[in-house]
């Protein structure tokens, strides 16, 4: 029988977050597969973890991902970390996932903390709907295409983003989405963590004059469905009642239904539209 790939989550700061079951998992598997081992054998040294360990990051995920596949399909138990969090999200073990899945390798998840939804939790702006975009892509097309179309995400956006880049980053934000209602969570768990609930323009003004230290996550407020109402009404201020009425009426609306139709498209009611073809007959 294959073995299992397990995906265990570590602390994105705090060490006390790791779980009882992280810890039993990553002894009892016959190999470890992380993604910087430098970062990860202080984790293992800190639980007393004796268990062989490999790299497997960005550069040799596909060569060693065939590796662990073998070794997995072999019978052994693999389990997969990563720098801080949830193995899979934003990182190469996406690939390796995908691969097990092909392989017909069970995967199960040793959940833990995640950076993202940690700092959606504390952030202050809507949870029920989020859209988790990671870091902005390097490539520069690529990320005016993210960021083209972020205005009319309405649901909360969660950026991951480095300190060093922070200032770059809110300013394309500011950019493209305006100054929206906005949270910087820095060091989240740590010692320094902070939570700067504010908008996007006041937190670029502050970190224009205050270096960022510590790794970050950047929430911004989606769009609001009354915005995208107005935008809506906006485009027919041009058009008369008349004209408008027209459009659908080419389209086969019975004038009761194209009167519903362009009272909606207005945001007004239909005795209004009623009165105003009254007085262009008049």
């Amino acid at each position: 029988m294959p073995g299992t790939l397990y995906l265990c989550a570590t602390p994105i700061g705090n060490l006390e977050d790791m779980t009882f079951r992280c810890v039993r998992i990553l002894k009892e598997v016959s190999l470890i597969a992380a993604e910087d081992t430098r970062g990860s054998i202080k984790l293992l040294n800190h639980f007393g973890i004796k268990t062989p360990m490999t790299s497997y990051h960005e550069y040799n995920r596909i060569e060693k991902g065939r590796k662990l596949v073998e070794r997995l399909l072999g019978g052994e138990d693999v389990a997969l970390i990563t720098d801080a969090g949830m193995p899979g999200i934003s990182d190469p073990g996406e690939e390796l996932v995908r691969m097990c899945h092909e392989s017909g390798i069970a995967v199960t998840a040793v959940p833990g903390a995640s950076a993202c939804i940690t700092a959606l939790a504390v952030s202050g702006l809507p949870t029920r709907r989020f859209a988790f975009e990671a870091f902005l892509p390097a490539d520069k097309k690529e990320r005016q295409k993210v960021l083209g179309a972020l205005p009319q995400e309405t649901r909360t956006i969660i950026l991951y983003e480095a300190p060093h880049r922070l200032v770059r980053t809110l300013e394309m934000l500011l950019e493209a989405l305006g100054n929206r209602k906005a949270a910087v969570c820095r060091e989240l768990t740590k010692k320094h963590e902070s939570i700067f609930n504010t908008c996007i323009e006041d937190a670029l003004c502050y970190y224009r004059e205050n270096e960022p230290r510590g790794e970050c996550v950047i929430v911004v407020e989606g769009k609001s469905f009354g915005q995208i109402q107005k935008e809506e009404q906006a485009q027919w201020e041009d058009v008369t009642v008349e004209e408008h009425m027209e459009l659908y009426l080419k389209k086969g609306f019975s004038k009761k239904d194209a009167m519903k139709q362009v009272a909606k498209d207005r945001g007004v009611g239909k005795r209004e539209i009623y009165q105003a073809l009254i007085g262009q007959l008049v």
